[in-house]
């Protein structure tokens, strides 16, 4: 997903988000390890998307702060 169609949703929507690619990265991992790994640029993608979360959790906590 890009930054922007992250940016709308809601914070428990990001946190679901999260959870869903962390389930998704840990079977990837498991993939990788059985050597049954399609798509081995799947697990780039989920990584900086779970990045591009994390940023925009702490982009969000930073705002709340300077109010």
């Amino acid at each position: 997903m890009k930054a922007s169609e992250l940016r709308e949703l809601s914070d428990a929507a990001l946190e679901e988000k999260l959870g869903e690619l962390n389930k998704e990265m840990f079977n990837l991992r498991f993939q990788v390890a059985t050597a049954q790994m399609e798509n081995t640029a799947r697990v780039r993608q989920v990584r900086r998307s779970i990045a591009r979360i994390h940023t925009i959790r702490n982009e969000r906590v930073d705002q709340g702060e300077e109010s």
